[in-house]
């Protein structure tokens, strides 16, 4: 994960680039994409926009669910980017970088836009959601999915296991992030009305892990993503304690992510 003071760069950490990869092919993931789709409802035909596509498998998905529709996968990152058009298979996909803030877009150009944990990443996110709306045409639709970091819950045998891990996110986020992002999920229906979108609609969406095998999918939670996203050294005392709960079988974490969509 980026802060915003990263966004407008051109390099993707191999750490980002992997953990897209990973996450992508989580079935929490690929629940909650399908989910968004249907409360979605584009047809066939026409242009869609994906927002911040990182390595571009929704971008190719839509494509090949849609394949009359011209499906533009964007990204702040050049390097993103490159890695997106090198994944490419041939479908009705365009790669290009662009800044969410500036959509290099005219108004009205698209039928739906579509952005997916991204805006927590942003010091500006309601100036993010008024350029996808600008570029959205009337009747148009905006699909939003984001985290509610706030909803983190955990449980498993060490004692104070779950108060250790909210406070070491929070000692995490205080070392590290300009930006405010716990609850950017549950913001996304607030986003879109003040954009002007209408009919909005949100759902919650909670995934429940417990096996940190999978959980490491979505989260994290191993020595090497640690030291490569900056946790402090009070870190691997209470990662110990997540091995020892999955070791005993008490282990679970829940994080809850929202959908919303709306119509310009």
């Amino acid at each position: 994960m980026t802060s915003d003071s990263n966004f407008s760069g051109t390099a993707q950490p191999a750490h980002l680039r992997d953990y897209l990869t990973t996450a992508a092919g989580s079935s929490s993931i690929r629940w909650i994409r399908a989910a968004a789709l249907g409360m979605w409802e584009v047809g066939d035909g026409g242009r869609l926009l994906d927002v911040g596509a990182g390595n571009g498998e929704v971008a190719r998905e839509l494509a090949g669910l849609l394949p009359g529709t011209e499906v533009t996968a964007l990204d702040h990152s050049a390097e993103a980017i490159a890695n997106a058009s090198g994944l490419h298979d041939g479908s009705r996909v365009k790669y290009e970088v662009g800044n969410a803030y500036e959509l290099p877009y005219p108004d009205g150009h698209f039928d739906g836009v579509r952005s997916e944990r991204v805006l927590q990443h942003l010091a500006d996110p309601d100036r993010a959601v008024a350029e996808m709306a600008r570029v959205l045409r009337p009747g148009g639709r905006i699909c939003l999915i984001d985290t509610d970091w706030d909803s983190l819950q955990f449980d498993g045998t060490p004692e104070g296991f779950h108060e250790r891990g909210v406070a070491l996110r929070r000692e995490w986020l205080a070392q590290t992030r300009t930006v405010d992002i716990p609850p950017s999920g549950r913001t996304l229906r607030r986003r879109l009305v003040t954009a002007g979108l209408t009919g909005v609609r949100t759902e919650p969406v909670t995934m429940v892990f417990t096996d940190l095998t999978e959980a490491r999918q979505i989260m994290p939670f191993s020595r090497e993503m640690f030291a490569a996203i900056g946790m402090p050294d009070s870190a691997a005392g209470w990662l110990g304690d997540l091995e020892t709960a999955d070791a005993d079988g008490t282990f679970l974490v829940a994080l809850t992510m929202w959908i919303a969509v709306g119509t310009r």
